[in-house]
């Protein structure tokens, strides 16, 4: 099998990340050599790739599932917003701009020959390439300058398969609307479609997806059902919810708060704490939840001033400094350890300067232009183990009192630790199974809790058993005799148009 195509969605959050990441499994389930490729992500939720480069962590996750090293290649452009009006445009995983949203269109140009190349790259190195669309393909407003969507389609030559969420309703007016929105020469690449989420009897189903296919002349290739608790690496807070149950097999329990920020980053450092036994996980902006948890996190930010104002003005300062002079523990990760320090000096991101901080920890931060972008590890005194992980961040934290939370290999302190207020600028610690547990065993200690981590929760399991539930889905719930098909066959000859009065190319 050789070729690629492109998984378009009516909507952002439809199911494309995970649609993608499934058939990437099932590919190499079948000894497919296949890579994923996001030509422009919006999101700020990345990782470190190979090399020290930056990419939006939904491709990441689609390498795993395709069995394979994230790279740079796989997401050549990511969009991270840093405030209501501006991004920070990251081209081939570095900084490359600062830009507000109608300079971004004006770039586009200079950045559409870096896409091409990069699929051509993948192209050139494996056997299939999955794409994954943004957003909608029917944003007319941006289809002149698209990059992602049907204009990489038409660059490209890929067929796309367009997937819809059944789940939110209106799921066959979304798929015809979205068709017909489309320009006549965008629309002869759209080749077939997906239903995700649907509940209940497929058979009920089935007199409309006749229907679909007689009105736009294109066929579903499957049906996927609703799965709890899929959550891989979702792309952006779209896919959180506001609580996660959680699950038994643990001596006690833990509730474990994590504040909700406008501008939150990364938030899938929590997800490891998501599959912890006996470990109950709520996104949440209430005093109240921060004053009963027993573990209050502050995760990553992309806006981290403007974040500090928004927890001021919703009192949240208050509810976390009575916390910490209880003695109540609560961690920050990267932009949320800044904001528990003293001082944050930012002419980088919101150009305000010097800004009071939280004041829980003795540490001062200064904004620098240029970007950390690597893999660490370390040791961590507190938690007596191993940690490991990776660094996004302009921002420096310097440490002039408490401890260290962690130490590297050549002794450099990382992080801090004052009473039970931990900092680190570290994203991925909790993925470490050994170093996950002894911070559960810490937080249950100082709240005089029972709770003991189930001894053989392996967060590397977990994930792959996830990623082998999308690939079942996959194989199970679509026609993949037609989907490896559309792949060697590339796009469809003779899909008929379906004209909107004054559509054009």
């Amino acid at each position: 099998m050789k070729g690629a195509l492109l998984v378009a969605g009516t909507h952002s959050d439809a199911g494309k990340s995970m649609v993608t990441a499934g058939i990437c499994r099932w590919l190499r389930r079948q000894g497919v050599r296949v890579a994923p490729f996001k030509a422009q992500n919006m999101a700020l939720n990345s990782v470190v790739a190979r090399g020290g480069f930056e990419i939006g962590r939904a491709q990441a996750m689609q390498a795993a599932a395709a069995g394979i090293e994230p790279e740079v290649a796989m997401n050549p452009i990511l969009i991270k917003p840093s405030g209501a009006r501006q991004s920070q445009v990251i081209l081939m995983g570095r900084p490359y701009a600062d830009v507000s949203a109608r300079s971004y269109q004006e770039l586009k140009d200079e950045l559409r020959p870096v896409v091409a190349e990069a699929l051509a790259d993948l192209r050139a190195r494996y056997d299939v390439v999955v794409c994954e669309g943004a957003g909608s393909p029917a944003e007319i407003n941006l289809r002149a300058a698209d990059l992602t969507n049907m204009g990489l389609a038409r660059a490209a030559n890929l067929p796309v398969l367009l997937v819809g969420d059944i789940d939110r309703g209106g799921v066959f007016a979304s798929l015809i609307g979205t068709l017909v929105a489309l320009a006549p020469e965008d629309q002869r690449h759209l080749a077939g479609y997906i239903i995700n989420k649907f509940r209940g009897d497929e058979s009920i189903l089935a007199p409309g997806l006749e229907d679909l296919e007689r009105r736009t002349g294109r066929p579903t290739l499957g049906v996927l059902p609703f799965v709890e608790d899929l959550g891989v690496d979702a792309e952006d807070s779209l896919a959180i919810e506001t609580a996660r149950r959680d699950r038994p097999g643990a001596t006690g329990t833990l509730d474990v708060a994590v504040v909700r920020l406008r501008w939150m980053s990364n938030f899938t450092d929590l997800d490891a704490l998501t599959h912890e036994p006996g470990v109950r996980v709520r996104f949440t902006r209430a005093a109240a939840d921060i004053a009963r948890a027993d573990l209050v996190v502050l995760p990553g930010t992309k806006a981290t001033v403007e974040d500090l104002e928004r927890l001021r003005t919703d009192g949240l300062d208050h509810a976390l400094a009575t916390r910490a002079s209880t003695g109540d523990p609560i961690i920050g990760v990267c932009g949320g350890y800044q904001l528990l320090g003293r001082t944050i000096d930012d002419d980088v991101e919101s150009r305000t300067g010097r800004v009071n901080g939280l004041g829980l920890l003795p540490v001062t931060t200064t904004f620098v232009a240029d970007k950390v972008l690597r893999p660490v590890t370390g040791h961590s005194a507190l938690l007596d183990s191993a940690v490991g992980g990776y660094e996004i961040r302009h921002g420096r934290p310097v440490a002039a009192g408490g401890n260290p939370l962690i130490v590297t290999a050549d002794g450099t302190p990382e992080g801090c630790v004052a009473g039970a207020t931990l900092g680190t600028s570290w994203h991925g610690v909790l993925e470490h199974d050994d170093a996950r547990r002894a911070l559960l065993r810490w937080v249950a200690a100082r709240r005089g809790l029972p709770f003991v981590p189930a001894p053989h929760t392996t967060f590397a399991a977990e994930r792959e058993r996830q990623l082998d539930a999308l690939g079942d889905l996959v194989e199970h719930h679509l026609d993949t005799d037609r989907l490896a098909a559309l792949i060697d066959g590339g796009v469809p000859d003779g899909l008929p148009d379906l004209l909107l009065e004054g559509a054009t190319c």
